[in-house]
């Protein structure tokens, strides 16, 4: 691109130099051809007058004028023929000057086609992307200021109900055997709800920050799908669910991290149970096409808003109807998932109807992460 540029830019400056000097060789042919007619009348006044010496020095005048004129027009016509560059130049340093000044609206005028349009195109190029990366960069800061204080929100509240119930138990002489062992409960599952929201924030910082190292190596989704179900039975079973897999092959293998892939499906899984007790059912399907698996996990519960279906992948979000704590999460399970599957080189999204709550992971078969 640069040579390319270069090489043009040559190109027109050569062009111009060779119309300059059409142009003065033009104009020094009129005028060689005038002094010729003056130099053959001085030639005969010469020969009558026996003055050669004279003529000679009125040769060597001639042709000194003759130069210096050539250089005149030759100088003159080029001037010309790059007078509109340096006004162009000098637009572009102004735009230049502004976008440095903070003037993120500046826009050069572009005019024709060549070197200088281009230059010209990406100032205003990295006008706009300059005023996007501050959008970004404000858009980042309202997004951390809101993580923070969804952190300092989640991590509260459970510790607010540990301390209080700890004070109880320590402070109260009155309470009977089954009032401490239901108040240790509440704080072992608060301790616990604490402990995850923990596990979820480190893992969901290395995934954001690069920190993670993959063990890329072959997968057999439909196996590690199948595992993971078994596993979740007792949870199925103590939301009176059910479940089942459907495939079109037996064996689907992929590359990627078996323990990241792992923690992506069981999250998507453990929502589905959550926010799908009233569906009585769980369905996976799992379909294997030319380039991608894709894994379809349904549940049969309450419909998600189409408004919100956009934002479920967000850090802390949480579908109006199901912000309570009875589902025990910590609002980083699917922006957790939809880490991983970009982490793979995969698309994850949502889908919400009558005919149940689809989440969609598609992911490619030769997954490599040299490639990424």
């Amino acid at each position: 691109m640069k040579n390319n540029f270069q090489t043009r830019f040559k190109k027109q400056v050569l062009k111009n130099i060779i119309v300059s000097g059409v142009i003065t060789g033009v104009a020094e042919f009129f005028l060689v051809m005038n002094l010729s007619m003056i130099g053959k009348i001085m030639e005969i006044r010469s020969h009558y007058n026996n003055t050669g010496i004279r003529s000679g020095y009125m040769n060597l005048i001639a042709a000194m004028f003759l130069v210096f004129v050539g250089i005149v027009i030759f100088s003159v016509s080029f001037f010309v023929l790059e007078n509109w560059k340096i006004h162009f130049i000098a637009n572009i340093y102004h735009g230049i000057r502004r976008l440095a000044e903070g003037d993120l609206e500046t826009h050069v005028e572009i005019t024709g086609d060549d070197e200088l349009a281009e230059i010209a195109l990406e100032v205003n190029h990295l006008g706009e992307k300059i005023k996007a990366l501050i959008e970004k960069e404000s858009k980042s800061e309202k997004t951390k200021h809101e993580l923070i204080t969804n952190i300092a929100h989640d991590l509260r509240t459970p510790l607010t109900s540990i301390i209080g119930y700890v004070e109880l138990l320590h402070t109260s002489e009155t309470l009977t055997c089954e009032q401490r062992k239901q108040y240790t409960a509440i704080v072992l599952t608060k301790a616990k709800r604490l402990e995850r929201l923990i596990e979820d924030l480190f893992g969901l910082t290395k995934l954001n920050y690069g920190k993670i190292t993959m063990n890329v190596e072959q997968i057999d989704i439909v196996k590690l799908l199948e595992q993971l179900l078994e596993e979740a039975y007792p949870s199925f079973k103590e939301n009176n669910l059910e479940y089942d897999i459907l495939t079109n092959e037996k064996k689907i293998v992929i590359n990627g991290d078996g323990n990241l892939l792992a923690r992506l499906f069981d999250n998507i899984i453990s929502n589905a149970i959550k926010y799908g007790k009233d569906g009585k059912k769980v369905q996976v399907i799992i379909t294997g096409e030319e380039k991608y698996v894709t894994v379809r996990i349904i549940n049969f519960g309450k419909i998600i808003p189409e408004e919100e279906l956009p934002c479920i992948f967000d850090k802390f979000y949480r579908v109006e109807q199901s912000r309570s704590e009875e589902t025990g999460g910590t609002g980083l399970g699917l922006a957790i998932a939809k880490d991983i599957t970009e982490l793979h080189g995969g698309t994850i999204y949502a889908e919400s109807s009558l005919k149940g709550t689809e989440f969609i992971v598609k992911l490619i078969y030769d997954f490599d992460i040299d490639k990424e």
